[in-house]
């Protein structure tokens, strides 16, 4: 064997394909006739080679172009990988690494990628905005490409034409003032069938799962906006969700989970179709079951629009028409059914589940502080009356709901991570060093609960939103302390929506229903999961109207 041969392949390269390297030395040596001393020699120095190339490439870059962020010393090679393997979740690892070495900005090596987490909104707001075009790019990864159909969508897909291809084709034709204005009916449909859906409960048990309703409510808004039908099967008899669309709603919030939940092998791809973690057969189930559900139908759609030659005649009914009918140039379908397909998953992923936490987490606060309930019903009284439902028109006046949303993405976020971001080039970000490929993850849970930023942090206070001179609460935070619908290149393009959804959620359970704690439970839970940061048990509560009754729709 020439060892100097395999020496001469490692200066150039990164320690990950050193590591793939060995990984290849290691199975020749396996099937050689070499004495297993030989081969323990041989590959030992193979490591060792590649330990201290890793450990040069360390030295040089913070020499000659300044030091990375601080952080917990790597092991050669593996990087922090140890670590987070055996701190789950790591979320919480990393913040808890963050606390405890007093930082605002941390990088862990994972592999031969850098990782930096920032909780600090004057260095979020350097990479969402200052060097906006630096950080445009996504990370490959194994969750992200099977969800995307290969990166054939807008918000996962690495930076490059198909990105811009696909965002043109959301911004001018999905999520634009007309045609928000066009599905009006559509989402009123929805909120009305919420309302009807929890007066069921009510004559029943009087009590109600608060997360299976909004769910249910962000589930059938998205699917009726998509697909102008609420259901995949028949439903429930009560308007609640069937068999189908339970399967489908948890489908989405796996995918979700699992999108960028540190996977092994997205730092080291050697190991992808290994499985170490399961990742993959969760990823691969989910993805089964969405296109089981999205994919006759999108199929059946496009055959019909094909047969009928786009006849004028032929109107968009809702979001798929819209995507099948758009046309390129030359006359052409712009998207293939792949890109359709693809882009109806990633649609359906982003708006089902904001909203949902969002209405949980504000009324189990709420509920367990009735003083703060209380002050949004008589908001609510005074805006809009006892003699109809709140509808979106009301929205703009419903400053003191939209401060407990506010308040709810502040301390309450969906995701510990926003999505997230690649160096594209080596930049340089409160001070440090950030080497080209970089993952950049701008912390929900750290600016939210920022002590530095937020006068007690762990407190549910909806008022301090409405004492810095807000006329007009938004849900949108263009400084960063938060986030609700990130900013940028790559940020959300669906606030409106996304607002929308929000409030008249939680302005209908509000307004349509008295709230006190369950007889069967002793008060309200606020625990958050230890796995994610949904409440650690659904919320059940007690309901019953508080409207005259011939205000609620009928089934």
């Amino acid at each position: 064997m020439n060892i100097s041969a395999y020496a001469a392949i490692l200066p150039n390269t990164s320690s990950l394909i050193a590591t793939t390297v060995i990984k290849t030395k290691l199975s020749f040596l396996a099937a050689s006739p070499l004495s297993a001393f030989n081969a323990f020699v041989v590959s030992t120095f193979v490591v060792l080679y590649a330990v201290l190339k890793s450990q040069q490439s360390s030295r040089k870059i913070s020499k000659q172009l300044g030091r990375l962020p601080p952080g917990p010393m790597p092991w050669p090679v593996l990087g922090n990988l140890p670590e987070m393997l055996s701190h789950k979740p790591v979320f919480r690892w990393m913040h808890r690494l963050m606390e405890e070495m007093d930082t605002e900005i941390a990088c862990l090596r994972l592999g031969s990628t850098h990782v930096v987490s920032v909780t600090c909104p004057k260095i979020a707001a350097e990479i969402l905005k200052k060097q906006d075009a630096v950080f445009a790019s996504r990370p490959e990864s194994m969750a992200a490409r099977s969800f995307s159909d290969g990166y054939k969508t807008a918000v996962l897909v690495p930076h490059g034409d198909q990105w811009k291809k696909m965002r043109r084709v959301l911004t001018s034709e999905i999520i634009c003032p007309a045609r928000h204005k066009w599905l009006h009916d559509k989402r009123v449909d929805e909120a009305d069938n919420l309302v009807r859906y929890v007066l069921a409960q009510c004559g029943v048990s009087r009590d109600v799962n608060i997360r299976t309703a909004a769910r249910h409510y962000s589930g059938n808004l998205i699917r009726n906006l998509m697909f102008s039908k609420r259901h995949f099967g028949k439903g429930m008899p009560d308007g609640g969700p069937g068999i189908e669309e339970e399967e489908h709603v948890e489908a989405l919030f796996t995918a979700l989970g699992y999108l960028y939940a540190f996977c092994i092998s997205d730092y080291f791809p050697c190991l992808e179709g290994l499985d170490l973690d399961g990742h993959e057969k969760i990823v691969k189930e989910a993805t089964m079951t969405l296109k089981k559900y999205h994919d006759p139908i999108i199929d059946q759609r496009i055959q019909q629009w094909r047969k009928s030659g786009d006849s004028n005649n032929t109107e968009p009914q809702d979001l798929l028409d819209v995507l099948i009918a758009l046309k390129d140039s030359n006359g052409r379908p712009l998207l293939t059914s792949d890109e359709i397909k693809a882009q109806t998953t990633e649609i359906m992923m982003a708006a089902i589940d904001n909203p949902s936490n969002v209405a949980e987490w504000a009324m189990a606060e709420m509920i367990n502080r009735p003083e703060l309930l209380q002050k949004a019903v008589e908001e609510l009284d005074r805006v809009v009356g006892k003699d109809r439902l709140v509808q979106e028109s009301d929205i703009p006046h419903l400053n003191y709901i939209k401060a407990c949303a506010r308040e709810t993405f502040r301390l309450h976020p969906i995701a510990p991570f926003n999505v997230p971001h690649v160096a594209m080039s080596d930049a340089t970000v409160a001070g440090y060093f950030i080497p080209k490929g970089s993952h950049m993850l701008v912390s929900r849970l750290g600016l939210g609960r920022n002590p530095k930023v937020w006068d007690e942090p762990l407190e549910f206070r909806p008022e301090r939103h409405l004492s810095d001179g807000y006329t007009n609460v938004v849900l949108t935070e263009p400084d960063l302390r938060f986030i609700s619908f990130s900013t940028g290149r790559r940020g959300c393009i669906a606030a409106s929506l996304g607002t929308t959804m929000t409030v008249m959620l939680l302005a209908r359970l509000i307004q349509g229903f008295s709230w006190e704690k369950s007889l069967q439970a002793p008060g309200i839970d606020l625990s958050e999961s230890e796995h994610d940061l949904f409440l650690a048990r659904p919320l059940n509560v007690r309901a019953e109207p508080r409207l005259p009754l011939h205000l609620y729709p009928s089934f």
